[in-house]
């Protein structure tokens, strides 16, 4: 059976690979090995906010997350990054109240998120680290993936919703809105309604 490895932020740095992407590099806490994730513009402002100890004038979706847990005493003990299929990174928080345990799955990008807001430990399991991680003196590309990017252009989009599911759609449709990305939620709005005949 696969064991957990504790990991830590070690960078996010803009990703050379996507455009308007971040490469958040999660390092092993006791080894070499790094885990290469790319993850979208906000949440990598979301995670370097709260790294930085700045104050946003609102609470963004996360500090409202830690806000509402806090008033109903639930804690987050721990985000663990449990699989990655197809290049996308799968991760839950396990979460307790009056002494209840919940595993709620969860972006793996979303979940480092709330995990510095609670100050709780990142794990991840081996088999994911043999797959994915690297070396740190090695050089790489962060090749996997917290989710697909929404398209930027027509082109893309294209390729993109070729490749998901109408259930894939919906949740991206749903981020977008989130984002208050119409231009990109329209052009989602747009492919579902023609596969679905609407």
């Amino acid at each position: 059976m696969s064991k957990k490895i504790e990991l830590h932020i070690a960078d996010i740095a803009p990703s050379g690979s996507t455009s308007g992407a971040y490469a958040m590099v999660l390092a092993e806490k006791d080894g070499n090995r790094r885990l290469p994730i790319v993850i979208g513009g906000a949440e990598a402002q979301a995670i370097a906010i709260e790294l930085e100890n700045m104050t946003p004038s609102r609470p963004l979706t996360h500090d409202l997350f830690r806000n509402l847990a806090h008033s109903f005493a639930i804690d987050i003990e721990e985000v663990l990054i449990y699989n990655l299929v197809e290049g996308i990174f799968f991760a839950k928080l396990i979460a307790t109240m009056g002494g209840k345990t919940a595993e709620i799955d969860a972006r793996t990008s979303d979940a480092v998120a709330i995990a510095v807001r609670f100050n709780c430990p990142i794990y991840c399991m081996e088999f994911i680290l043999e797959q994915a991680g690297v070396n740190a003196e090695e050089p790489s590309d962060a090749i996997s993936y917290d989710e697909p990017d929404i398209p930027e252009s027509e082109e893309q989009e294209s390729e993109f919703t070729s490749n998901v599911s109408i259930d894939e759609l919906q949740r991206q449709l749903d981020t977008a809105l989130e984002r208050e990305e119409y231009e990109k939620a329209s052009r989602i709005r747009d492919e579902i309604n023609k596969r679905t005949g609407k």
